[in-house]
C-alpha cells in the first residue's frame, strides 16, 4: 500500500520544511502545489498528537449494502471532503515558533490517498474467510503511520462481501486532524439521507432543540426560596465533585494505579498493533432498557461493559473457562422468574478499574455548518480542545444484572456535575505554555497510563444514509496508537448500535470473548427487565421489531 510507513516506537510524526511557490517538479514530483492561504498554527491539543507517545490514527469502518464504486468516490471527493482545510493540509515545521506546527494549504493528488488493494477473491469465497481478511487487513494497517509528505487521511475501499455489508470502506485520519465527534460530523456532511437524498443526516437530540421552554407560573416567594435552596445545592455538589476529581486526578499523576488485571497493557503498548473487532446489538434494546431504568443510552452503554468486564475478568481468573457466568437451573427458561442462578466469583476484591476518556471542550461543528463550508466556502469551528476525565468501572458479579446499570448511572450523574475535564485542560494548557509540549506529553501519558482503558460513546444518524450514492449498513469508528491495550467504542446507527473493541493481542488475546460478554450481558440485562415486569408487554415487542 503506497504512501505507508512501519510504527516503531522511536518513530514520531516530524514536521516537514516547506517552501512556498515549490511547484511539482521543484518537490520531487509530489504531485502538490501549495496554496497562497494564510498558515494556522497547530492547536496545542493537535501538536500533543504528533508525539511519539500519541501518534493516535482513527479509524471510521462503514460497511456499504452495494459494491463500491471507486470511480463515484473520486468524483465526490474533491467537492466535499476536500474542501475541509485539514484533509488539504500538510503539517510543516513553524521556524517562527520554536518547536511549533502550522497546516499549510496545498492541492491534493486524491490517487495518493485511495487505496483499492488488490484482492484474490478465490481465498475469500466464504463470510467467515472474508471478515477474517478484513480484520487481518485493519491489524495490518495499525502496522503502519500515514505518510507526513502528505495530508494525513486516506481511504482504503474494500469489494468484499460480510455478514453485513457488500463491501467496506475505512477512512484512515491521524488525530491530530480532530477529535472523533468532529470527523464524525464531518463524515456525516458528506452524506445523504436515503429517503431524502437532498437532506443531511439528523442525530438524536437535534430535532428536540425547537421545543419552548416551559414556563414558570405562580409560586412568588416560595418557589424563589426553593429555586435557591436548588441551585445553592447544586454548586456545592459541583465544588465538592470538582475538588474529589482533581484529588484523584492528582494522585493518578503521582502514585494512583489501576489494578493490574489481565486487561492493563504493558508499558510501550501505544506502539503495539490492534486487533479490531465489532459485534451489532439492537438499539431497540438498549432503549428499551433505557427506559425501565430512567437512564440514558451513556448509561446503559456503561453498564453492560461494566457486566461485560466483569463477565471476562470472573473467566480470566477463574480455573476453568465457563461461557456464560450466571447458569440456569435446567428445565428453567432463562427469561423466566423462578429460574435460579448460580455463579462462581474468582474475581479479587476491590479491584481499581478505569477509563481515561479524552474529551473536546470546543462546541463541535453541527453536520449542516460543516455540509456549508464545504459547499459555500463557509466558517466552521474545528480543533482539538482536549480534557480528561477518569472514569471508574466497579468490577464485581451482581445477583441483580439490573445494578450494573443503576452504578453506572449514579458514576455518570456525578461526573455530570464536576468540572474535571476543563480543569485538566486548563492544567494541559499551562504545562504546555510554561514547559512545553514535551512535559505536557509526559503529563498525559503518564495519566493515561496508569489507568487500564479507553471508553467511548458516539452518536450516530436516526436515518439510514448514503456515502456518495452508497447506502451504508454499520458505522464502526476505532482507533490505534493509544497508551491502553483495550480501547471500547460504542456507535449507533438508525436502530443498531455497533459494539467496537481496538485491542493489544498481547493483552486481550480473545476480543472475540469480550466483545461476546458485552454483547451477552444486555441480554442479560434486558431479560432482567423483562422479568421484573419493568416494561409493557407492547414496548417489549415494538423491540422485538425493531
Amino acid at each position: 500500500m503506497e504512501g505507508l510507513r512501519i510504527r516503531t516506537k522511536q518513530q514520531q510524526l516530524k514536521p516537514i520544511n516547506s517552501t512556498k511557490g515549490m511547484d511539482k517538479a521543484q518537490k520531487g514530483g509530489m504531485g502538490y502545489r501549495e496554496a497562497s492561504e494564510e498558515d494556522e498554527p497547530l492547536s496545542p491539543g493537535s501538536r500533543m498528537f504528533h508525539e511519539p507517545d500519541f501518534n493516535v490514527h482513527t479509524l471510521a469502518i462503514m460497511g456499504s449494502k452495494a459494491p463500491i464504486d471507486v470511480d463515484v468516490i473520486m468524483s465526490k471527493l474533491p467537492y466535499t471532503l476536500l474542501k475541509h482545510p485539514r484533509f488539504s493540509s500538510l503539517v510543516v515545521e513553524d521556524k517562527k515558533r520554536k518547536g511549533g506546527m502550522k497546516w499549510v494549504r496545498i492541492e491534493v493528488d486524491l490517487k495518493k490517498h485511495i487505496v483499492v488493494p488488490h484482492i484474490d477473491s478465490t481465498s475469500i469465497n466464504t463470510i467467515v474467510a472474508a471478515e477474517k481478511f478484513i480484520e487481518d487487513y485493519i491489524y495490518n494497517l495499525s502496522k503502519t503511520t500515514l505518510d507526513k509528505s502528505r495530508p494525513l487521511w486516506d481511504l482504503h475501499l474494500l469489494n468484499v462481501k460480510t455478514s453485513e455489508a457488500e463491501a467496506i470502506g475505512i477512512l484512515r485520519v491521524h488525530h491530530s486532524l480532530g477529535d472523533g465527534m468532529s470527523l464524525m460530523s464531518l463524515f456525516l456532511a458528506c452524506t445523504r439521507q436515503i429517503s431524502n437524498p437532498n437532506a443531511l443526516p439528523t442525530l438524536p437530540g437535534s430535532t428536540n432543540k425547537s421545543k419552548k421552554k416551559k414556563k414558570v407560573e405562580g409560586g412568588g416567594y416560595v418557589k424563589g426560596i426553593s429555586w435557591f435552596v436548588v441551585a445553592g445545592w447544586w454548586l456545592l455538589q459541583l465544588l465538592w465533585n470538582t475538588a474529589m476529581d482533581i484529588l484523584m486526578f492528582s494522585a493518578t499523576f503521582l502514585f494512583l494505579k489501576d489494578t493490574v488485571t489481565p486487561l492493563m497493557g504493558p508499558p510501550g503498548v501505544e506502539f503495539t498493533p490492534r486487533r479490531v473487532v465489532y459485534k451489532t446489538v439492537s438499539l431497540d434494546d438498549m432503549k428499551l432498557v433505557k427506559k425501565a431504568m430512567d437512564a440514558t443510552i451513556n448509561d446503559i452503554a456503561l453498564g453492560i461493559t461494566q457486566a461485560g468486564l466483569s463477565r471476562y475478568l470472573n473467566r480470566k481468573y477463574g480455573t476453568t473457562a465457563v461461557l456464560r457466568n450466571y447458569i440456569c437451573t435446567p428445565g428453567e427458561n432463562r427469561n423466566g422468574n423462578k429460574a435460579t442462578m448460580t455463579k462462581k466469583n474468582n474475581l479479587p476484591k476491590n479491584i481499581r478499574l478505569r477509563s481515561t476518556l479524552l474529551i473536546n471542550l470546543r462546541p463541535a461543528a453541527g453536520i449542516q455548518a460543516l455540509a456549508d463550508m464545504m459547499e459555500k466556502d463557509t466558517e466552521a469551528k474545528w480543533g482539538n480542545w482536549i480534557g480528561f476525565v477518569l472514569l471508574r468501572f466497579i468490577i464485581g458479579l451482581r445477583d441483580d444484572p439490573l445494578d450494573y446499570v443503576r452504578e453506572a448511572k449514579a458514576t455518570v450523574d456525578r461526573k455530570k456535575r464536576s468540572l474535571e475535564a476543563i480543569y485538566t485542560f486548563s492544567i494541559s494548557e499551562l504545562v504546555f505554555k510554561f514547559l512545553g509540549i514535551k512535559v505536557a506529553s509526559a503529563l498525559s501519558h503518564r495519566v493515561i497510563t496508569q489507568t487500564t482503558l479507553s471508553f467511548s460513546n458516539m452518536v450516530g444518524p436516526l436515518e439510514e444514509i448514503g456515502f456518495y450514492g452508497h447506502p451504508i449498513a454499520f458505522l464502526a469508528p476505532s482507533c490505534y496508537g493509544q497508551p491502553h491495550g483495550l480501547m471500547i467504542i460504542f456507535q449507533s446507527y438508525v436502530n443498531k448500535m455497533s459494539v467496537v473493541l481496538s485491542v493489544d493481542e498481547d493483552t486481550v488475546p480473545d476480543p472475540h470473548q469480550l466483545c461476546e460478554d458485552i454483547v451477552e450481558s444486555l441480554e442479560l440485562i434486558k431479560d432482567a427487565v423483562i422479568a421484573k415486569d419493568l416494561v409493557r408487554k407492547d414496548e417489549i415487542a415494538a423491540a422485538a421489531k425493531g
